[in-house]
């Protein structure tokens, strides 16, 4: 590699900055600082400084404090002996230049010398001052306080001219080299900037310059050129040897957290040529991180290297140092080497887990094994002390296990929520470091057991039995009902229902609370026990039902029902000559009530005036007349004779009959009964028809007509009455005379199974004569019973995937009557779409595709109907549970996740969590997740089974992967084919600052116009950074070459901008090293300038003088026949090519001229013993848009014997 450039260093004269305090500094100005500790560089009586005791000189430490150094004494006083010379030469000095309040600072790297200033007149006396115009401004900052430009400026100071004036005057420079270039100049810039006295001095260039000619802007006194300097320097280091490490770079390995100062390597610079030695300095820098260079520290004279401060591996692994050994020859030379140094892990950091506490949610019942959740801890040390081993300190020993290595805790026993809703681990993650030893870090997981709908509702009675009275008022509470669940939330939400029993819907049961109320009215005569069956059932998914709750309600009765009577008005007639006791008619009332409510007695009322027969109303009078023929038995109804009839003293009777209760209070009704006295006579009645035949239905009504029959009299006044002579078993039927003819109704229920015919005999009598018929009743079965189902309660189970037309259930009921009161239709109640029933098999099908995740369950109400006359009906319930099958795929709750990850992330560090949904139940909605079937990054993530949580695999790359565009799948544990979802997983790499920006090459070469306006940018140096944003931000600065500030590089964008005229004619080349920083890494390269020329000089012809003496003689010709010489013209630029012409003068021909080389010949006219002088004028002219005009003297001496020769004092001659 090649040794860099030289470069301008630059001189601080310590003197003057000692004198900064007096140049009227303020508390807001700038000013100088030396860092230092206890230590002070004392400058002259009364001026101490602190001095940084690391990275000062031991020579300028001593200066601070009384001692011998280079064999003088420091005393004070006057006069010479107050020099403190130091060998005299530049030492290491790091100066910051702040602003007290100002957030902004320089620090410089500087060579001080340190002497008194009354040394100053003896060394301006032996130095010489050359000007650098331009080079005034590179520590004049503003004042703080501008804002940002303030900021700005002193950040691009060292590259950056300000707008304001130097003079120079005459100062100290640099005795012995080659070459020097110094300036000593004031500043006064703007009101309250910074005055600084300061020397630049440059070592020799690798171009020379030579001025062509005195120029009138340099002091008289400095008649010598640079050319003898440069010979002199040239001849003084021929046959010398060069600097070199004796190997090109070395490697070191240290273990981090050492203490500072351990030693680390020991350099040493020596020369090819043996016998040759100089003192050498040492100096370091980090070469691609900037913070490697404060993590170590070398010794300038010795070479030692060592540690400035303990090394942390985490914080960086490797570094690189750069190490220069520079002599003190003249010019001086200089040798590089590299250090790389790796660091070596300790076991430094403890396991870090991912959470402090993991919470995790885990349904019970679940199968033993099953993956809870996966915990996580990460080391920041090396792979050797990060081998993460877990193991459970404390917790559910017998319920949980923890694998060692993977960090899975899963499940050692099926879980019950019922017996421990949580549970409550303490895990521990061991690195199992080596050294010193293994550490170790704990956390706790918190394991929440959701609620599976695993226990059934139970009430807390199975027979529920309570007693109404038939008027209670509507919506009134009867009774509650309760059932508990052990399960929790919705699964133990209890709902409550009435599966039978309500067949009028009497009764609600409130589904929430269980309390049943009566909403419609009770009737003790209609119905006097509800049987209701009742169901709890609870909120699960699917859900679990108790049905075999049982309410026994009875109606209690209340007298509320008066007697009614079966017939009204009561009328019959009787023979006069019937006997005594004779049964004239039946009087029957019926109470709807019951016991003592319902049993009636009778009695006669208004007797008085039943002999009026008229029907005027009066006052009843429960007293019969004394007189009164007929009297009632008070328990049967019975008006019997108890007196003779004489048909010619009464015709007619009419009374009331009262039916009185025996309920409290008691409840009557009444009814007139109308009995006529018949006239006996010779002719027998005839029925009009001798047999009659008829079907009666067992469950006739009592007091229900049956038959009428007519007889007829042929005699006149004949009336005829009717009675059951023969076949009444039982008493069932009562016959009474209606409108001539015989009625017979039913006065007892009949019972199907004691009869099933009846052959009454009814006999017409016209009181004497009489005459018998027969009435032949059919009994037919009444339909007495209802169908009963065999249970209240059904369930069933059908799977969601069963075709339609599955049959699901058959359901029977019995029914105890016979033909077509047994024979039984199925109805569905509430019917659904998705069910119906056959009506004759009680066979339940599906009607349509089931989907346990719309609906788990139906409560169907099943009616079984006989086709008896009233028809008769029970109902019962059929649960139909749906079972789920493995018909939906998982769902992932988003279409697409993103995530994010810095590159630099250990492996098994969390990006997101995936979690997809699947509507099914059981094993076919339980999910695993995986890669297999996706994509997982070619390898560089993993994912979780069971949380779904995506992880790194290793180590990411922004710079080489920059986004994944990744695809998990989930899947169910469905049979017999399990069932997949699959989600797109974009994860963004996220930047860090990992790489150095890099240029082009590490040496570019750029070709520059001349001439170039001052300010104006001349070329973009570029530098690539692969990181991006914040990270690939680069700042650019010229490090070396640009001592004098001819440029200045944009701190921002590497825009170049010349600060000074550009001139090809007085330097063709500028070697910068330029400097691309993305913090802390940096980055060189070494820029070659390369001026192109431009034809920006007119040509140069100063004014000469052409003597020449033509003699003749006999002998020889002595007239100059050929080129006498040539116009003294030049051009600056090598680009331009001159043209040369007379302008006037030169009318005779006398010279000429050759136009484009300029050469001039004596015209043959000249050849003569004439003397002749002649002014001329000369043009030059190039490409330069004017030309030069000059004057020529011509003189033509004759007869001189000497030849041509030069006039002294003239600019030119020929």
């Amino acid at each position: 590699m090649a040794p860099p450039p030289p470069v301008l260093p630059v001189l601080l004269l310590l003197a003057a900055a000692a004198a900064l305090p007096a140049l009227g500094l303020r508390a807001a100005a700038w000013e100088l600082r030396v860092p230092g500790g206890a230590r002070a560089f004392t400058l002259g009586p009364g001026r101490t400084y602190p001095v940084g005791a690391v990275q000062t000189p031991r020579e300028l430490l001593d200066v601070g404090r009384e001692g011998r150094l280079a064999g003088r004494r420091r005393v004070s006083g006057a006069g010479p002996r107050r020099c403190m010379h130091l060998a005299g030469r530049p030492l290491p000095l790091q100066v910051r230049l702040a602003a007290r309040g100002a957030p902004t600072a320089l620090s410089l790297s500087l060579q001080a010398r340190a002497h008194h200033p009354v040394c100053r007149a003896r060394a301006r006396r032996a130095q010489t001052v050359l000007p650098g115009p331009g080079l005034c401004g590179a520590l004049c900052f503003p004042v703080p306080g501008g804002g940002a430009a303030a900021q700005r400026s002193v950040l691009a100071a060292p590259t950056t001219v300000p707008a304001c004036s130097c003079p120079l005057r005459p100062g100290p420079c640099c005795p012995g080299r080659s070459i020097c270039l110094c300036l000593l100049c004031a500043r006064r810039c703007a009101a309250g900037a910074v005055r600084v006295e300061l020397a630049l001095e440059a070592a020799a260039s690798r171009t020379p310059f030579v001025s062509p000619s005195p120029s009138p802007s340099l002091p008289r006194n400095l008649p010598q050129t640079r050319a003898g300097l440069v010979r002199r320097a040239r001849r003084g280091t021929s046959g010398r040897g060069s600097l070199k490490f004796p190997m090109p770079n070395y490697q070191v390995a240290l273990f981090e957290n050492e203490p500072a100062g351990t030693p680390l390597l020991q350099l040493h610079a020596h020369y090819t040529i043996e016998g040759e030695e100089e003192r050498v300095s040492y100096y370091m820098e980090g070469l691609f991180d900037e913070r490697s260079r404060g993590y170590f520290r070398i010794d300038s004279a010795t070479g030692a290297v060592s540690t400035a401060s303990e090394l942390d591996r985490e914080t960086k692994e490797t570094h690189v140092l750069r190490v220069k050994a520079v002599d003190y020859s003249t010019p001086p030379r200089s040798a590089t080497t590299y250090i790389t140094v790796l660091v070596k892990d300790t076991n430094d950091h403890s396991p870090v887990f991912e959470q402090s506490e993991y919470r995790e949610r885990v349904r019970e019942n679940l199968e033993v094994g099953y993956e809870v959740l996966t915990i996580r801890a990460s080391d920041r040390d090396s792979p050797v002390n990060a081998n993460m081993r877990y193991r459970m300190l404390g917790g559910a020993w017998d319920v949980f296990q923890l694998n060692a290595s993977s960090g899975v805790v899963s499940t050692r026993a099926v879980l019950d929520r019922e017996e421990a809703a949580e549970y409550q681990l303490l895990v521990e993650a061991s690195d199992q470091g080596r050294n010193p030893g293994p550490l170790s870090a704990t956390a706790t997981v918190y394991i929440e057991v959701e609620d599976e709908n695993d226990n059934y509702p139970q009430f807390s009675e199975q027979n529920y039995v309570v007693q109404v009275p038939e008027d209670v008022g509507l919506n009134t509470a009867v009774l509650r009902v309760q059932a508990t669940d052990r399960d929790q939330g919705q699964n133990a939400a209890i709902h409550y229902s009435i599966l039978s029993g309500n067949v009028a819907g009497q009764f609600y049961l409130h589904s929430l609370s269980g309390i049943l109320d009566v909403i419609n009215p009770l009737d003790f005569e209609d119905v006097q026990k509800y049987s209701l069956s009742i169901k709890a059932q609870d909120g699960g998914r699917p859900p679990l039902i108790n049905s075999s709750g049982v309410v026994s309600v009875q109606v209690l009765d209340v007298n509320d029902n008066e007697p009614i009577f079966v017939s009204s008005p009561f009328q019959a007639t009787v023979l006069e000559n019937v006997p005594l006791g004779y049964s004239v008619v039946h009087i029957q009332a019926v109470d709807a009530d019951s016991g003592e409510n319902a049993r009636l007695h009778y009695r006669l009322v208004d007797t008085a005036s039943a002999f009026l027969g008229d029907g005027s109303a009066r006052p009843k009078n429960t007293v019969p007349a004394p007189d009164f023929p007929f009297q009632i038995h008070n328990s049967s109804g019975w008006i019997t004779l108890c007196a003779e009839l004489d048909r010619e003293e009464v015709e007619h009777y009419s009374f009331g009959v009262e039916a009185v209760d025996h309920g409290s209070p008691p409840m009557s009704s009444s009814t007139s009964v109308s009995i006529t006295v018949l006239d006996v006579n010779d002719n027998d009645p005839v029925f009009t028809q001798p047999t009659y035949e008829l079907r009666l239905n067992e469950d006739a009504a009592v007091g229900s007509s049956v038959l009428t029959l007519q007889a007829r009299d042929r005699d006149a006044n004949s009336v005829i009455t009717y009675q059951l002579t023969g076949g009444n078993t039982r008493n069932r039927f009562a016959l009474s005379s209606q409108r001539g003819g015989g009625l017979i109704t039913l006065a007892l229920p009949l019972d199907y199974k004691q009869e099933q015919q009846y052959v009454l005999a009814v006999t017409a009598s016209d009181g004497t004569r009489s005459h018998t018929a027969h009435v032949l009743i059919n009994v037919t079965d009444a339909n007495t019973h209802r169908p009963v189902f065999q249970s209240s309660h059904y369930t069933v189970s059908v799977s969601e995937d069963r075709p339609v037309g599955t049959s699901i259930a058959t359901l029977s009921a019995n029914d105890e009557d016979t033909g077509e009161n047994a024979r039984i239709t199925y109805v569905i109640q509430d019917p659904v779409p998705q069910f119906r029933i056959d009506p004759d098999s009680g066979t339940m099908y599906t009607m349509m595709e089931l989907d346990y995740e719309h609906q788990v369950a139906y409560t169907l109400t099943i009616m079984a109907l006989d086709n008896g006359i009233p028809q008769k009906s029970d109902t019962t319930t059929l649960e139909i549970l749906i079972l789920d099958a493995n018909d939906n795929a998982p769902q992932f709750l988003w279409d697409f996740y993103q995530g994010s990850i810095f590159e630099d992330a250990p492996p098994s560090t969390s990006i997101l969590q995936v979690s997809a949904t699947d509507r099914d139940s059981g094993p076919n909605g339980r999910l695993l997740y995986t890669f297999q079937g996706g994509d997982d990054g070619d390898g560089d993530f993993y994912i979780e089974p069971t949380s779904g949580v995506i992880r790194t695999q290793r180590r990411l790359d922004r710079e080489n992967v920059a986004v994944y565009n990744l695809w998990a799948v989930a899947v169910d544990r469905g049979s017999p084919t399990a069932l997949s979802a699959s989600v797109e997983i974009q994860v963004t790499i996220l930047d860090i600052n990992d790489n150095a920006p890099m240029f082009e090459k590490d040496e570019l070469e750029l070709f520059v116009e001349e001439n170039n306006p001052v300010g104006s940018v001349v070329a973009k140096i570029r530098a690539q950074d692969p990181d991006e944003g914040p990270n690939a931000q680069i700042m650019y600065q010229i490090v070396e070459g640009d001592m004098r500030h001819f440029f200045q590089l944009d701190l921002l964008n590497g825009d170049l901008r010349a600060l000074v005229e550009l001139d090809f004619e007085v330097r063709r080349e500028y070697v910068l090293v330029v400097q691309a920083t993305s913090a802390p890494l940096v980055s060189r390269a070494t820029v070659h300038i390369l001026l192109v020329d431009q034809n920006d000089n007119p040509p140069i012809l100063p004014d000469f003088q052409i003597l020449f003496n033509n003699y003749v003689t006999n002998k020889s010709n002595s007239f100059p026949t050929g080129v006498i010489g040539r116009i003294p013209a030049h051009d600056p630029d090598v680009s331009d090519s001159l043209n040369y012409t007379f302008l006037r003068g030169n009318e005779l021909n006398l010279l000429l001229l050759d136009p484009t080389t300029g050469e001039l010949q004596l015209s043959r006219d000249l050849d003569n013993n004439r003397p002749l002088e002649a002014l001329m004028e000369v043009s030059v002219s190039g490409e330069w848009p004017l030309g030069r005009e000059e004057r020529l003297w011509m003189d033509h001496l004759e007869n001189l014997r000497n030849p041509p020769r030069a006039l002294p004092g003239m600019p030119g001659c020929i």
